[in-house]
């Protein structure tokens, strides 16, 4: 989210090695908790539950709609099955997304609509999460961490141009 990336806490981006990722709403405020990012935490969680509420109220009138039409006992039946069976998936997809990436891209991407169907799943997922953190904040902060070793590392092993090292020690034979 370009709006995002220049929050509070966003490093330079001449800053040497990896760059952190950002996150929806937190940009990389993440990083070091800062440039507001309790609020941000607060205002997600509120945001995400007021969301599920008024989605439910949808889905109450809607029912609502179907009593109304006399479709039956039947359909009614259906209609609170499918949205609770999506939402339980959609809520065990998304709450998987903020620990791991996904294996299969392509699985997931089969998925977007089973998902669209359970969104009171997926806010109650964000909602559960961002009370202790902001949603994929373990995730992307191990793999930041871990990029930021190896880069530390890779960078502590180098000891200056390795053409002067070589010049140095024996002459090059020349080629004729």
């Amino acid at each position: 989210m370009s709006e995002n990336s220049a929050a509070p806490g966003t490093p330079p981006a001449t800053a040497p090695g990896p760059q952190p990722e950002p996150i929806r709403f937190f940009g990389t405020t993440w990083v070091d908790h800062d440039g507001g990012y309790g609020l941000r935490r607060v205002g997600v969680a509120v945001g995400s539950l007021a969301a599920a509420v008024a989605a439910c109220f949808l889905l109450r009138f809607a029912y609502e709609g179907l009593e109304i039409a006399e479709v039956g006992g039947f359909v009614g039946i259906l209609v609170i099955a499918m949205f609770s069976i999506c939402s339980a998936i959609a809520f065990r997809k998304t709450w998987e997304g903020f620990a791991a990436r996904p294996k299969d891209p392509d699985r997931e991407d089969s998925l977007r609509g089973l998902k669209s169907i359970g969104f009171i799943g997926s806010l109650l997922a964000y909602f559960v999460r961002s009370l202790t953190e902001a949603p994929g904040e373990k995730l992307r902060r191990t793999e930041y961490e871990t990029a930021r070793v190896r880069f530390e590392k890779r960078r502590s092993t180098r000891t200056g141009n390795p053409a002067a090292r070589r010049a140095s020690g024996r002459k090059r034979p020349k080629r004729g």
